[in-house]
């Protein structure tokens, strides 16, 4: 945590479904998400990319879950793959009116970009401008064609406060290390060298442990997706493990 209680580092998943290999490492609770949040502080929403949820349903979850609990939550594939970016104010008028539904636990929002989706500075300007009308939140965007990691779009990030995701595995170098702007770093970890399926050893969770808690004056938020074969909890509360003692190890007194 920092000085003012704020909590720098939040480790979690996308999606809080608990194989039962792992269900002893949690506490009870009445449904997944509680016993999830006995264990964890963050959640990536991603079922909200395929389809939508009712302000309702945000609500309940937002209820299930203790108050320094927080959701990310993913943009419909509706606005990024569909109409990418284009002429979607009604369906972000749509998203904000749901999503509201978490209130202050809604902590940020993800904006994953398609491989094809080239960088267009007019195109690009206009949506986040529109989505930043609507959002008081941490905003942070996975874009996966090479021209949104020119130097330029630099400042598009900057404008519009945008943090660029940290992502493995990363399509091309620059896409693996956080940028952009905004008060927070956004890591999504999605398995590799086989995304989604593969685990992650000892010695690639330590390193994340060390990128994260070299994060500065900025909150760090990881997530890991490679849910399909079940090692996104594992890997997640290992690299919690690992944090918390880099953490406290440079938070203890050294000797004279």
């Amino acid at each position: 945590m920092t000085s003012g209680g704020r909590v720098k580092i939040r480790i979690g998943c996308a999606g809080w479904s608990i194989p039962s290999r792992d269900a002893a490492s949690f506490g009870n609770g009445a449904s997944h998400l509680q016993r999830y949040a006995t264990r964890f502080n963050v959640v990536e929403i991603n079922s909200s990319f395929y389809r939508p949820h009712a302000a309702g349903t945000y609500s309940r979850w937002a209820a299930a879950v203790p108050a320094r609990f927080r959701f990310s939550a993913k943009l419909p594939k509706a606005i990024t793959h569909d109409a990418r970016l284009k002429g979607c104010g009604t369906l972000l008028d749509r998203f904000a009116g749901e999503v509201g539904g978490l209130g202050d636990k809604l902590g940020g929002l993800l904006v994953q970009l398609p491989p094809s989706l080239a960088f267009e500075a007019r195109v690009a300007n206009t949506f986040f401008a529109m989505l930043r009308r609507r959002f008081d939140v941490a905003i942070a965007c996975e874009p996966r064609h090479p021209s949104w990691f020119d130097a330029d779009v630099s400042t598009l990030w900057r404008r519009h406060a945008i943090a660029r995701v940290a992502a493995d595995p990363a399509r091309l170098p620059e896409a693996a290390r956080p940028a952009g702007e905004g008060e927070w770093t956004y890591w999504r970890l999605h398995g590799s060298p086989r995304m989604y399926y593969d685990d992650y050893d000892e010695a690639r969770l330590r390193n994340f442990a060390t990128d994260l808690g070299a994060t500065k004056g900025r909150v760090a938020w990881c997530i890991f997706d490679n849910t399909a074969a079940g090692h996104a909890i594992p890997n997640a509360l290992r690299l919690r493990q690992l944090t918390s003692t880099t953490q406290s190890a440079r938070k203890a007194p050294q000797p004279r």
